[in-house]
């Protein structure tokens, strides 16, 4: 395979990028080493060059939220042509990243098609808007399950391919290559006694959604004050729902007991992360939870909801982390582990130890399996195994 093509509505240096667009990044950068020319074809935002070259990737950028899935068809129409940003392309193979909605690359690209989903977005599409809304999960649910029926499907977790698959996407069509972990930076101390912070510390590391439900973790901080001196959360991360959080904070009284870290770069990160005594994760929906492993990178635990389906396999409940169903359980668990230093510090050194399985270098292995066998015309299912 000489050459791949990535799409997706943002990157990593979107003021709202995340998760998702991060592991697109990291397998590009692991298949730009193995000598594969990659191009990512992204939308645009203030301060950002139309072309820039980062880890090996040829980024082209060009629209905003909704025009850069038109833009990118008509750049690769063009490029066709040998005009625009995309001239001269000739890919073995598309990712195709679908974030509620797909690019539908087929209609300007001969290449074969790979369809990335990192988890439905049925329970998102209300914030769009009651018409939006319906729209957008018509198309994901009903129109590109069909425009796809003979295209292979990428997914991050199991969970995600079951719900690919009560959607009517063949089981044998569905590979699974779960996110990677890059190694905490030499310039931190991995989390440690002497790293933890002497108060009891939650840390929530997400992006500021309403989906994400960060109302939840200070829900549990309000709760629990009284009952645990001293209680402070670090919430790291930033998006354009972090005013309403200050907001609630503030009104709950505790705005002196949290910290709004804001966007953070890895030093810093992984500081924090180091320092805490557990991770909180009260988020609606997740394809995966890479915070999920940084935070056990530190020895630290994750509580999280199981309705979130994606959390049900990065965290294996009450071993490395616990799952509960609502937010009154989340408190009365984070309760039980911060009082808990035994429990505490068993479950994260576990939590640790399943870290240690993930990489980006096999995720990128895994994905350039399913990419080649795509470009053969043919299918891969079910968990794609690390390879050396």
């Amino acid at each position: 395979m000489r050459e791949v093509l990535l799409l997706c509505w943002r990157d990593t240096g979107h003021p709202q990028g995340g998760g998702s667009e991060r592991y697109l990044e990291r397998v590009g950068a692991e298949l730009a080493a193995r000598g594969v020319k990659v191009t990512l074809r992204t939308a645009g935002y203030p301060g950002a060059p139309r072309r820039e070259h980062l880890d090996g990737i040829e980024i082209s950028r060009g629209g905003g939220r909704f025009t850069v899935y038109p833009r990118a068809l008509i750049a690769l129409a063009l490029g066709r042509c040998g005009i625009g940003p995309l001239r001269g392309l000739r890919p073995d193979a598309v990712i195709d990243t679908q974030n509620g909605i797909p690019f539908f690359a087929g209609l300007a690209c001969a290449a074969p098609s790979v369809v990335l989903v990192h988890h439905g977005h049925r329970e998102q599409w209300p914030v769009a808007g009651r018409l939006v809304g319906r729209i957008g999960w018509w198309i994901e649910s009903r129109l590109s399950p069909r425009v796809h029926r003979r295209n292979q499907y990428l997914t991050v977790s199991l969970p995600s391919a079951e719900e690919l698959a009560t959607l009517g996407v063949d089981r044998a069509r569905i590979a699974v290559v779960r996110n990677g972990a890059e190694p905490v930076p030499d310039t931190v101390s991995t989390g440690a006694v002497e790293t933890r912070s002497a108060a009891p510390c939650l840390v929530v590391l997400s992006r500021l959604v309403p989906h994400k439900q960060i109302e939840d973790a200070l829900a549990v901080v309000a709760r629990l004050r009284a009952r645990i001196p001293g209680l402070r959360l670090d919430v790291i991360g930033d998006g354009w729902w972090a005013e309403n959080l200050r907001a609630d904070a503030a009104a709950r009284g505790i705005a002196d007991a949290v910290t709004f870290h804001g966007h953070v770069d890895e030093h810093r990160k992984h500081e924090l992360l180091s320092r805490a005594w557990v991770h909180v994760l009260p988020s609606r929906k997740e394809g995966w939870g890479l915070a999920v492993i940084e935070a056990a990178q530190h020895g630290v635990a994750t509580v999280g909801y199981r309705s979130s389906r994606g959390l049900t396999d990065s965290i294996v409940d009450g071993v490395t982390g616990q799952l509960v169903d609502d937010v009154g359980q989340l408190g009365e668990v984070v309760a039980e582990l911060l009082t808990d230093h035994g429990a505490r510090t068993v479950m994260g050194e576990k939590a640790r130890a399943r870290a240690r399985e993930f990489s980006w270098e096999q995720t990128g292995n895994g994905v350039y399996e399913v990419l080649a066998s795509a470009a053969r015309g043919e299918y891969r299912s079910g968990l794609i195994p690390p390879a050396p």
